[in-house]
Parts: structure tokens; sequence; C-alpha cells
């Protein structure tokens, strides 16, 4: 028998929704009632309770209250909220505390209370033998598929709380496995029709996406665990949004091993990409969006990547509006098709850019090449002749276009980058501020700490000191 509790601040209440149902009909012994949520949880202390129907409006611990002391106190034991409010927020927020369904006291009647206490009696065993077969060191793990098919849900958030899952009519009828965070339901035949597409309609477009993975016949669970949590973002991150709000379909054998020193070759791909080739030329874009289809980098490298470009162009090449367009949307990008169009954007601003200043592509390409030339280097005792040699261009040319597209003289730029060479090394190494003066690119300490006092604010030493606090910059 289901050992249960009722919970409601209103005694005649209480006893009428105690008195209204044959409870022993649905394998349920009502063994223990409290009049509010500090007496019902001095009574659970002391007693064993598989179900607790808890009102929500009581005073001193209401039942939202008492719902969050139970979920950490019993986590095994379940919970159903009585309440007079039909709306969608207190609902959400009795799920999201774990109550496995809601009863709303207006509307039971005798009618309709066998549908109700149906569903709540199904749902308990429901669970039961899902956590039974699969709950974690059951053994299970070691086990294999039995269905060829299965519905995959997965969180665009780590800690999303699964209760919008258990509340769908489809997981009525299947068992979903919690595979560390992602959730998985065997299917006993493959298919797609119209009515499993309107139950799971809202989850693609909210806090889940879900995949179709087939081929999963005989496979060993702990395997699939293992494929699904290395690889299953990957392939739903670059796959195409399918219609109709359909599960993405992925064969099982897709989710193999990745390609080998594929870190590596990435690596040296997004090294040689800030050279922004790719940003300038149509041919050179489709290569480049083509490359990462292909070689699949986590979302993390193409976020580091773009926050690489804002940090190394702006004020160069990204002007205020087109830093705005860029970088004024924080949120996530849940897909490569978001992210392609990111890129897109920031080809057609260098490519808008190229055309204000009147440079052609090579020559755009150049004054990129000598940028990054000179951030390597301006350690280094180097002039404007050599940073020109290097770009296979003539000095007085070079000269000319660089001031046009860097809106400042080689000279004021070198020093700049010097600077911020220079702060750099201050804050990272205990070396003396003639040495950084030196390691920075200037040969006078003197000239130094005047140039970086000017710029700044502050002296060489006072800005190590204030760890890097600026009072003012020119």
């Amino acid at each position: 028998m289901i050992k249960a509790m009722v919970v409601d601040d209103e005694k005649l209440v209480r006893k009428g929704f105690i008195s209204m149902i044959d409870w022993a009909a649905y394998g349920i012994v009502i063994t223990s009632e409290a009049a509010d949520g500090k007496t019902a949880m001095e009574q659970l202390a002391g007693q064993e309770v598989d179900l607790l129907f808890t009102d929500i409006t009581m005073p001193g611990m209401d039942g939202f209250e008492l719902l969050g002391h139970v979920r950490k106190r019993f986590p095994r034991m379940k919970s159903v909220v009585l309440t007079c409010h039909h709306e969608f927020d207190y609902v959400q927020e009795a799920l999201r505390l774990g109550a496995i369904d809601y009863i709303v006291k207006t509307l039971l009647d005798m009618e309709s209370v066998d549908d109700v206490m149906n569903r709540i009696v199904d749902r308990i065993r429901w669970e039961e033998s899902s956590r039974a077969a699969y709950s974690p060191g059951s053994g299970t793990e070691q086990e294999r598929v039995s269905a060829g098919t299965a519905i995959v849900f997965f969180p665009y958030d780590p800690e999303q709380d699964p209760s919008e899952l258990f509340r769908l009519p489809f997981a009525q009828r299947h068992p979903i496995m919690d595979l560390g965070g992602i959730r998985m339901a065997p299917l006993p035949s493959l298919g797609w029709s119209p009515e499993l597409r309107r139950e799971l309609e809202g989850l693609h477009a909210g806090k889940w996406r879900t995949a179709l993975i087939a081929g999963l016949q005989d496979q060993p669970l702990a395997e699939v665990k293992r494929a699904l949590a290395e690889r299953l973002a990957g392939h739903l991150f670059y796959a195409p949004e399918p219609p109709d709000g359909q599960p993405v379909s992925i064969p099982y054998e897709a989710l193999g091993a990745g390609r080998p020193n594929a870190d590596a070759e990435l690596d040296a791909l997004f090294d040689r990409w800030m050279s922004l080739k790719w940003a300038l030329g149509a041919g050179e874009w489709d290569a480049f969006a083509r490359t990462i289809a292909d070689l699949r980098p986590a979302p993390g490298r193409l976020e580091r990547f773009a926050l690489a470009l804002e940090r190394e162009w702006t004020g160069l090449l990204l002007d205020e509006e087109a830093v705005r367009r860029l970088y004024g949307d924080r949120s996530p990008r849940r897909s490569w098709a978001q992210w392609r169009d990111w890129f897109r954007l920031f080809s057609d601003l260098a490519q808008r850019r190229m055309l204000e200043l009147s440079l052609s592509r090579e020559v755009m390409a150049s004054l990129i090449q000598a940028i990054q030339y000179m951030r390597q280097h301006a350690g280094e005792k180097i002039n404007q002749s050599d940073v020109a040699l290097h770009i296979n261009m003539s000095r007085s040319y070079f000269s000319q276009c660089f001031t046009r597209f860097a809106g400042q003289s080689f000279g004021e730029m070198l020093r700049r980058l010097r600077i911020e060479r220079a702060k750099t090394l201050l804050l990272t190494s205990d070396a003396p501020v003639y040495e950084i003066a030196f390691m920075a690119g200037f040969e006078d300490d003197k000239y130094f700490s005047r140039v970086f006092k000017e710029r700044v604010g502050l002296l060489p030493s006072e800005f190590r000191s204030e760890g890097g606090k600026t009072v003012g910059r020119r």
C-alpha cells in the first residue's frame, strides 16, 4: 500500500478531501494529516510516507516551502499539490519543486476523482519502475538497450529541471532514463507521428532540444551514455533545424569517436583565421564556413574566437556601430546556423569598412597582416620600414595606407602596442621597471616612464602597485 499524508490548514477541507475518496481502491492508505507545513515536517521525521498531498496557501510554512524541505530531506517521497488556483505560475513552481501532479480542489468531484487518482497512481508506479531499472549503481548500465530507436532530450542548461518532460503524455507511455542530465526514452518502433509532434512541441524553442537516435539495438547502455555525453552536443549544435519541430535524426554510429588530431588542426586554423582573409572575399568565406562545418569545433571555441576578434579589431576594423551590431546581444548562440550568420555579419562589416577606406582586398589583407606583425614584435627593435618589407609594400605607400586604416600614424600605433605590452608585463612579472621598458621595446626607461604616465595616468611602478587600475588614458 502507498502510505499518504494530507496537509491543509482548513480542517473541513482536509477532512472532506480525505473522506470523499475510496483510497483503498487505489492502493493508498492515509496514515497521517497535518494543518501546516511545520507540523507535517515533524511528523514526516518519525514515520514512513510515500505520498504527500499538500495545500499551497497555509500560514507559516506554506506548501511551496514544504515541498522544498521534502525534496531535500525525503527525495523518494512523491508530492501532489492541492490548490484553488488553476494558474500556470502556481503549477509551474510546484512542479519545479518536485510535485508529480496537482489537484484543483474546486474542480474535484465524484465524476473526476477516479481519473485524477488513477493518473497519480500510474505516475507513481511508472516512476518507481523507471528508478528500479535505471537508478545509478543498479548494474543496469552493463546491460544493452533493447529498443532500436530512442528519443533523446538534451537540455540547453545542464541544470535544467526535467519536470516539464514528466508532464508530457509521452512520459506516461515511455519511461525516460536519466543519463547524466541527458534524458532518453527508448521507443518500441521507429516513427514520427503528428500526435508525438504535438506532445513535444515547444521543447525545441524552449529549454530542450530533441534527437531521434536510431541503431541502438543491443548497444551497451554504458557506451550509449558515454557517447551521448561526449558527442551529442556537437551533433545537435551543427545539425540543421528539422521542419515542423521534429527531432534531429542521428544514427548512433555517427556518435563515434571524433577525428584524430582535430584539436591541433583547429589550433592552427584559428590562428590563421585571425588574419581575416576569410572575411574579405566570397571564396575565402565559403571555405571558412565549410571547414568549420566539417571539423565541428566546440561552441566554446567559436565564442572564444569571436571575443578575440572583438579584442583585436575594435577601433581598427570595427567602429562603434559595428561593435554594437556584433556584440550588443550577448545571449548564447545555440547552433552553428546562428554563429554562421554572426560570422557572415562580421564579414559584411569588414568588407564595408574596406569599401569606406577605398582599399583593395589585397591591401586590406596586407594592413591586417601588418597589425598582427606589430603586435607580435612590438617588444623588438622594429620600425616602419621593417613592417613594410614584411608585407611586401613600399614604405611610403604603406605609411599612407596605414594611417588611413588605423586612424593614426605608424609610430603612434607602435607606441600604443608597446604600452599595452608593458602593462601586461608589469602585472605578470616581478622584473624591475627598467627591464620592463626594454622588454616592451623602449630603449630609454625614463622616456618609457614619461610616455606611460601620459597615456595611462600613472607611473609604471604606481600602475603595478594599483594592480592595473588606471586614472586616465590618452
